[in-house]
């Protein structure tokens, strides 16, 4: 059935749309050089409203208005029609694909933890995917290309390094990856074609242009957690809070559509691997179990004492030494341990530390409980206990990480003495700290719920007449919202992945709590990360005290433009030009029998220019050959994402002769703004339009300077006031 689908759309879309192609071309209604000052500041605000409610980038469809209008005057009512069904279909192929993955590894993790508790109790009883990729997917959605981070190498990587980490006992969680491979599986399917495996389907060649790309993405973030969670509303929320840079109604249904998708298809796999096929009651990943009624109870005296959990409690100490600790093992491993084999050598010492100290734990440990009929460990290891007892602190070190965070929720009470969730505690989180900036696949989720799980259970242990599992939650949310400062996303992840709404009120408090406090002393772990590796990532505001810079202070100049009929060797010595490495370049215009300086018409892309050499689409030729064939939309778009360098194309001597109209490819209409123009002014038309380049102008017209991506980020308030960072420059 769903191969008819595909044939059909395939038909329709061939038939509508034969000369697609990435469009990259922005329509602005802001010509301020020809419009009075209060009619071009009505045309900026029209403009701003339009682009930020239709979710349209300008500089990602910087191809000339004349060749899109007419491919749309070609379009017919059904080519439309089919384009907007395509997006549904690649939605639930993006659900169904991370599903798939998720339940491939919930099954072979799950297998190789069973295949380690075989072999602990016989034996002992007597590259790029790095990280969870989170960070990387939060730059690639705010507009920052980060290279191979959606590549079918990067996704095999990540699942294969998951299942090894998490099976092989790593203070690591498989729900952070999730979230990275459900992106790529976004980027693969939405473009039809896979450039790792030079196989061109020929299928959603539409979508080969930035802004679809990353709209399917952000579905594929959310497919992520749904499946990691079982939490579809959470994924949603979460894409929106910690993803997606811009968003729309459509948008939404269709990233629910793909989070609903992928949560079914989880768990239909995974009623047929249980023997239950048509049982859909498996959440996700992980399963933090349903709360029985009579101990969800809560009264009004404790919520000061989730809120003081939130804030004085571990979330501050222990959040704060975890960012110390994260952000000094990353930038050790960033400066010193970048080869491969050092690479390794690191995640072995980390693996056989970890082996040595838990064990080491275990063997000190007298934490010996009754192996009894209401006991639910599925697996208990005796070591060095009693005949019909288990040890506790080896049911939670060599358990999977979801597996313990359950058993903290919902064991008996007694089940834990104190000193042993306080050595754990500890121990863990030192494990997870060092773990974290490893060059293998690993999360922070489980292991944050882990640890706050372990301390939260202590606390209501200590509190005597409070039931240990409730503040067992309270506290995994508290230590979790500390680190990644998600609020609203988070709680509705807890809420989903406990099956009780009961605690809503509870952990809202706790994660607001959290974020306030943390954010007062410290960013998140992840734009710590994000800062250490020098991304221009951009956040929702300017900083506060900003408003005294100006464009003319941030720009970069002097600016390199080209005329609207320019020569070919200068545009190829520009592009071969390692000095500068610039990927916008203004389009001037000399009127005619004046003296005055060149005028902006327009702004044209690197790879634009690089796709019209290749064409070789020359001002002399097109005048000899008229048989010559037009450029078309199809020509840019078989060049993406992966444009040819400028060293690949061959330019004879005789062709550095001629010349090139940019005319037809430019962008005529690109965003300006005067050179007084305030900083934050500058920051919002960049955040909300998606803008790549701002073209700085004066009162008549003419170019002295760009704003980009980097001149804007490199501004941050930190302790001292306004600071200047320093940015990555590849």
């Amino acid at each position: 059935m769903l191969c008819i689908v595909f044939e059909i759309l395939y038909v329709h879309l061939k038939n509508a749309h034969r000369n697609w192609s990435d469009f990259w071309m922005s329509v602005s209604l802001n010509r301020s050089y020809n419009l009075p000052l209060n009619l071009a500041g009505r045309a900026f605000v029209l403009s701003f409203f339009f682009f930020f409610f239709t979710d349209v980038f300008d500089e990602i469809k910087c191809i000339h208005l004349s060749l899109f209008l007419e491919e749309e005057r070609r379009m017919s009512h059904m080519g439309f029609r089919c384009l907007e069904i395509s997006r549904w279909v690649i939605c639930g192929l993006i659900g169904i694909l991370t599903g798939l993955i998720a339940c491939f590894i919930d099954i072979m993790v799950e297998k190789l933890a069973g295949c380690k508790y075989q072999v602990i109790k016989e034996t002992c009883d007597e590259p790029i995917a790095a990280g969870s990729g989170i960070p990387q997917i939060k730059c690639y959605l705010n507009g920052v290309k980060i290279p191979r981070v959606v590549r079918l190498k990067t996704l095999l990587v990540k699942v294969l390094g998951v299942i090894c980490s998490v099976a092989g006992g790593l203070a690591v969680g498989k729900e952070g990856p999730m979230i990275h491979s459900g992106a790529v599986v976004a980027a693969g399917v939405s473009q039809g074609r896979s450039t790792s495996l030079k196989r061109d389907f020929k299928m959603f060649e539409y979508f080969r242009r930035d802004t679809e790309k990353r709209d399917f993405v952000s579905a594929g973030a959310a497919a992520g957690v749904s499946a990691a969670f079982g939490a579809p509303v959470g994924g949603v929320l979460f894409s929106l809070e910690e993803g997606a840079s811009f968003w729309n109604q459509m948008l939404t249904w269709r990233i629910f559509f793909a989070s609903m998708i992928s949560t079914f298809t989880l768990n239909f796999f995974l009623s047929i691997y249980h023997g239950k096929p048509g049982d859909l009651s498996n959440p996700g990943l992980i399963n933090f179990g349903r709360f029985e009624s009579d101990s969800v109870a809560y009264y009004y005296y404790e919520l000061p004492l989730f809120m003081g959990m939130g804030a004085i409690g571990k979330v501050y100490l222990g959040v704060a030494l975890h960012m110390k600790m994260s952000k000094f093992n990353v930038s050790v491993c960033v400066r010193y341990v970048h080869r491969p084999c050092l690479q390794v050598m690191e995640a072995l010492l980390v693996a056989a530390v970890t082996a040595t100290v838990s064990f080491t734990m275990i063997y000190f440990s007298n934490d010996c409980q009754p192996l009894g009929p209401e006991h639910n460990e599925e697996y208990p290891l005796q070591l060095f206990c009693a005949d019909g007892e288990y040890n506790s602190m080896a049911t939670a070190f060599f358990n999977t990480p979801e597996r313990s965070v359950r058993s903290l929720f919902h064991n008996q009470p007694g089940s834990y003495n104190p000193l042993t969730l306080g050595l754990f505690t500890l121990t863990y989180f030192f494990l997870a700290c060092w773990t974290y900036g490893l060059a293998v696949s690993a999360g922070v989720f489980i292991p944050s719920l882990l640890i706050g799980a372990a301390w939260g259970r202590l606390c209501g242990i200590l509190l005597i007449w409070a039931d240990p599992g409730k503040y067992a939650l309270i506290g995994a949310a508290a230590q979790l919202g500390g680190i990644v400062r998600m609020t609203l996303s988070l709680t509705v992840i807890m809420v989903e992945a406990t099956g009780n709404v009961t605690y809503g009120l509870p952990i809202m408090l706790v994660l607001m709590t959290a974020k306030i406090v943390g954010d007062y002393f410290q960013e998140g772990l992840y734009d710590i990360h994000i800062k250490l590796q020098s991304v221009p990532f951009l956040h929702w505001e300017a900083p506060a005290t900003s408003h005294w810079l100006t464009a003319r202070e941030v720009m970069s100049s002097p600016v390199t433009c080209f005329n609207r009929i320019e020569k070919v060797g200068t545009i190829v010595d520009v592009l071969s030009n390692t000095s500068t490495n610039h990927n916008g370049f203004p389009v001037v215009v000399q009127v005619l029998d004046s003296d005055e300086p060149a005028k902006l018409c327009g702004l044209i892309l690197r790879s634009q220019l690089i796709v019209l050499l290749k064409h070789k689409v020359f001002v002399e030729l097109a005048r000899s050959r008229l048989s010559q064939r037009k450029l078309q939309l199809k020509d840019f778009r078989d060049a993406y994402p992966r444009f040819p360098p400028i060293q690949s194309i061959h330019v004879s001597q005789d062709e550095r002769e001629c010349m090139m109209d940019l005319t037809e490819f430019m962008n005529a209409t690109p965003y300006t703004v005067p050179q007084d123009t305030s900083l934050p002014r500058v920051f919002k038309l960049f955040r909300a339009l998606g803008l790549r380049h701002l073209v700085v102008v004066d009162d008549e017209n003419r170019v002295i300077g760009l704003v980009t991506r980097k001149d804007l980020a490199r501004y941050h308030l930190g302790k001292h006031g306004l600071e200047e960072l320093q940015l990555a420059q590849t």
